[in-house]
């Protein structure tokens, strides 16, 4: 678990333009961690974790595009049924809010990768390793708690 740097890139929302950043990372030899997009009717932002953000940013900037520079948690966990519900309940529980989350993992895979900008990362960070090292020392126990609303 640590805090890392997350590049957000302002594109056309147009065929190619994913394939294009990608292909001037490769020849930059910068590697992509993670990434997601979200769409709008013109645009689109891709939001990327990389090897060297910096090499990254200075590339994106050289050819024009708008890059935004954030710090967000990058999460190595177990792949199973209730990892992110702790992860959620934990923050929600120290009164910090998830902006947005995404992560990924192969469903025959043992762990993943969960990239998350909270309203306070480096609170967050703390609050999430006290609660690795407590979970290490304890032994896990059901929960006898009711359901709770989702909305």
């Amino acid at each position: 678990m640590e805090l890392t740097t997350q590049l957000a890139l302002f594109l056309d929302n147009r065929p190619g333009t994913l394939a294009r950043v990608c292909e001037a990372l490769a020849e930059a030899k910068v590697n992509i961690i993670a990434f997601s997009t979200n769409d709008t009717v013109d645009h689109t932002v891709v939001r990327m974790v990389l090897s060297d953000p910096k090499k990254a940013r200075d590339l994106f900037e050289e050819r024009g595009a708008l890059v935004v520079e954030s710090e967000v948690l990058m999460v190595t966990g177990d792949n199973r049924p209730g990892s992110l519900a702790s992860i959620a309940q934990k923050l929600g529980d120290a009164r910090i809010n998830i902006d947005y989350a995404y992560c990924a993992t192969g469903p025959q895979q043992k762990t993943g990768v969960l990239i998350l900008r909270a309203s306070n990362c480096k609170r967050a960070l703390k609050i999430l390793n006290v609660g690795a090292a407590e979970a290490a020392e304890s032994p896990a126990r059901p929960s006898t708690r009711a359901p709770k609303k989702l909305g």
